[in-house]
């Protein structure tokens, strides 16, 4: 039987808002407040691989990230983040919610940069849970990842999420000059409870060590709650 929405009601457009977590704190991205911070995590050793799958170009000087700065704060979509590590007090990188569609209730995650300080670590997916939960909590009822499909370790970070494979759009864009196949994932409202468990249990202190390595997986948790 399908769903009944009759009485669906378009859903409220995210807002500029800090959202805090346990790791990381989520801020809406400022030109002035955290300029600086984002050329210092983009001016890393291995910067070109991080951008490699990226729509834009590491930035070579902070003088030429400014007016890409000055474009990001303004967009309401996508509508920019800038993740704050809380251990260190400084700016770790960006993510976006973007293709908003209140009307319909879906809603993307990407133009992700996670640098050195938090990616393949416990804040990095902390950062995504964190803007899932706050969509969800909108009422949204789709949540979307998207990447090219030759991007095997996002589309292997997706699947660790949660987020559950959909196909891939043949030529779906032009990129830096290539083309990309565009595989899609998503989360729908229907799955959120029981992955919100599982990563409440994932990211609870509890489940670290001392040396902060994690003691069960997020997938381990995943299938125990059945998400």
């Amino acid at each position: 039987m399908s769903e009944n929405l009759k009485n669906w009601q378009p859903r409220p457009w995210p807002e500029r808002k800090v959202l805090e977590g346990r790791t990381v704190r989520l801020e809406p991205l400022s030109s002035e407040k955290h300029g600086d911070g984002l050329f210092e995590a983009s001016s890393v050793p291995d910067v070109d691989g991080r951008f490699a799958w990226l729509p834009d170009y590491p930035p070579q000087t902070r003088a030429a990230l400014q007016p890409w700065l000055d474009k990001a704060e303004a967009s309401e979509d996508p509508l920019f983040f800038t993740v704050i590590d809380k251990a260190s007090g400084k700016v770790a990188g960006r993510q976006t919610l973007m293709r908003i569609d209140p009307a319909y209730g879906v809603i993307e995650i990407g133009n992700i940069y996670w640098g050195p300080l938090i990616s393949r670590k416990p804040a990095a997916t902390e950062a995504q849970f964190l803007f899932m939960k706050y969509i969800f909590e909108l009422g949204y009822r789709r949540y979307e990842w998207k990447c090219n499909n030759r991007n095997e370790p996002s589309k292997r970070a997706a699947e660790r999420f949660g987020f559950k494979f959909e196909g891939i759009f043949r030529q779906h864009l032009v990129v830096k000059g290539e083309n990309r196949d565009t595989s899609w994932y998503s989360i729908i409202d229907k799955e959120w409870p029981a992955l919100r468990r599982a990563y409440e249990a994932w990211l609870d202190p509890g489940n670290f060590d001392g040396d902060g390595q994690q003691k069960r997986r997020l997938e381990d948790f995943r299938a125990e709650f059945g998400a």
